[in-house]
């Protein structure tokens, strides 16, 4: 993967403002709660990585934050203004999503689903970038190799760095990645993080659901706990991520060490065998 062009860059003026906001946000299927009065702000220039065991509530709450999903309770804003008042396209050009499934419903070649983020800018004079945005963003994913295949034929780590591609083509100012990394191998484990700090450092908010605390621990900055629903830290990966805290929340024992290399946490289970 190539890294990301500042062209598309957030002005500096936002850097450090609040990009979006949950506020009291609880969400129920019927009878069964699955976030509980959730506050949390998402800011421009910065990593904010969503963590916790299966079930907490982490795909729900970036559901919540695209406007996929309405809350049972509380409110959901982003620049300051309620996502529900944002019309479809305006919003599309403010916020980007990377879902887990990376489906689509005919059988597109790769191009062509890459070539759908441009699609919230047509009719704008931003259409003129088009040709630049894709080429960059298909650089930036690694797939340049994988534009005249059919989407569904692709695995499952191909699908994803296509799907990658789309976001970042789209180029707007707040990206939601839903495990990005699940599928993929090292290497693009790695590169895609690395894309999502680049998109922080052009000042753009970046929401990450992540699995692996590792990898949490040396790309965000900061770092949402989720429980059961209910949002239990925040903070720092240092403040967020340790032994202790971990234990608890995934009922597993944990062993926490500094990355020789950066200082930032490392969590491996402890393993008695």
């Amino acid at each position: 993967m190539t890294p990301i062009d500042a062209s598309a860059a957030v002005p500096t003026d936002r850097i450090g403002n609040v990009a979006q906001q949950v506020t009291g946000v609880s969400y129920h299927v019927g009878s069964v709660p699955i976030l509980s009065n959730v506050t949390l702000d998402v800011r421009y220039g910065a990593v904010l990585a969503l963590v916790g065991p299966n079930g907490a509530g982490k795909s729900t709450l970036l559901s919540v934050l695209c406007g996929d999903i309405v809350p049972t309770t509380g409110s959901v804003a982003c620049d300051g203004r309620a996502l529900g008042d944002w019309p479809a396209r305006e919003l599309a050009r403010a916020r980007a999503v990377l879902l887990q499934s990376n489906q689509v419903a005919f059988s597109f070649t790769a191009q062509q689903v890459i070539d759908m983020g441009r699609a919230p800018w047509i009719g704008t004079p931003e259409a003129d970038e088009d040709e630049r945005a894709i080429r960059e963003a298909t650089a930036a994913a690694d797939v340049g190799h994988l534009t005249e295949r059919g989407f569904p034929h692709l695995s499952g780590g191909e699908k994803a760095r296509v799907s990658l591609a789309r976001v970042l083509a789209q180029e707007t100012r707040i990206v939601l990645l839903d495990e990005p990394t699940a599928a993929l191998d090292l290497k693009h484990q790695e590169a895609v993080l690395q894309i999502a700090r680049a998109l922080a450092e052009q000042g753009r908010a970046v929401i990450v659901v992540l699995h692996d605390l590792s990898l949490a621990g040396a790309y965000a900055d900061e770092v949402a706990i989720l429980e059961r629903g209910s949002l239990v830290a925040r903070g720092t990966p240092g403040q967020v991520l340790t032994e202790q805290r971990i234990g608890e929340v995934y009922g597993a024992p944990v062993r926490v060490i500094p990355d020789p290399d950066t200082g930032r946490p490392i969590v491996i289970p402890r393993r008695t065998h």
